[in-house]
């Protein structure tokens, strides 16, 4: 790893995790179920789908998007806290909820990698 990606890496981490706080901030739990977390997941699986889809793994950009700013903007560690917290109050409300993060993370990010995927030009109408 060179100077020069490691410090792409800590700038997009940066602003990363700064728009994840302010998503948190903006949108408080809601009866225990941490809805932030789910919201930032989603999106970066989608994003994060985009982005492996039209960048090449070496360039610098995706790893300071990729990597760094998603990277940072999504949180494993907090998904698997708000559920176990979810989970000394309600269990079942704590599945649900770890099953429904996992499937439309999972769901966003296939459809990130099909919007993102380049799509082939149509010449049938162009030889008119």
């Amino acid at each position: 790893m060179t100077a020069r990606r490691l410090l792409l890496v800590f700038a997009g981490g940066s602003i990363g995790t700064a728009a994840r706080l302010a998503v948190g901030l903006w949108m408080p739990d809601a009866g225990g179920i941490p809805f932030a977390t789910l919201v930032v997941n989603v999106l970066g699986s989608l994003l994060i789908g985009i982005l492996a889809a039209r960048l090449p793994q070496t360039t610098g950009l995706r790893l300071f998007l990729g990597t760094g700013v998603l990277g940072g903007f999504t949180t494993y560690s907090a998904f698997m806290t708000g559920t176990v917290a979810l989970w000394t109050a309600a269990p079942v409300l704590a599945f649900a909820y770890a099953a429904g993060s996992l499937v439309l993370g999972l769901g966003a990010a296939a459809l990130g990698l099909r919007l993102g995927r380049p799509r082939a030009t149509s010449l049938a109408g162009a030889s008119s």
